[in-house]
C-alpha cells in the first residue's frame, strides 16, 4: 500500500534540476522559440545580471543544453546562443514530468 507523499516522491527524481531553476527555466523557454539570441538580448528578456546570466549560461552549456558561440561584430565581442537539441529534449521531458506531477496532485485532491 502506497500513499499519496510516496507517489510524489517517486517522480521528483525525474525532475531535471538544471532545467527547474528558475532563472535557467526562463533562459530556456525564450531558446525554446528563437534560433537563437544573443547574450545582450537573454539579459534584457530575462532581466538578469550579466554576471548571474553567464553563470546560468555555463552550467546550462556544460549540461549539454545550450551552445554558446563567442566572437565579434566589428571591434564588440558578441556571444549568440542556441538551444541544442539535448535542450529541447530536456525541456519538453521537463514540462512532461512537471505535467504529470501536477495532475497527479489535482487528482489526489479531487478524491
Amino acid at each position: 500500500m502506497t500513499n499519496e507523499s510516496d507517489d510524489i516522491q517517486f517522480q521528483v527524481p525525474d525532475i531535471d534540476r538544471v532545467v527547474h531553476e528558475p532563472a535557467r527555466l526562463v533562459i530556456l523557454s525564450h531558446l525554446y522559440v528563437v534560433n537563437h539570441a544573443d547574450f545582450l538580448f537573454l539579459m534584457q528578456q530575462t532581466g538578469l545580471t550579466q554576471g548571474n546570466l553567464s553563470s546560468h549560461l555555463n552550467k546550462l552549456e556544460k549540461a549539454g543544453y545550450v551552445d554558446m558561440k563567442k566572437g565579434f561584430v566589428g571591434k564588440r565581442p558578441r556571444t549568440v546562443l542556441r538551444l541544442t537539441a539535448s535542450g529541447r529534449k530536456a525541456i519538453n521531458e521537463y514540462t512532461d514530468n512537471m505535467q504529470h506531477l501536477l495532475n497527479g496532485i489535482d487528482h489526489k485532491k479531487r478524491k
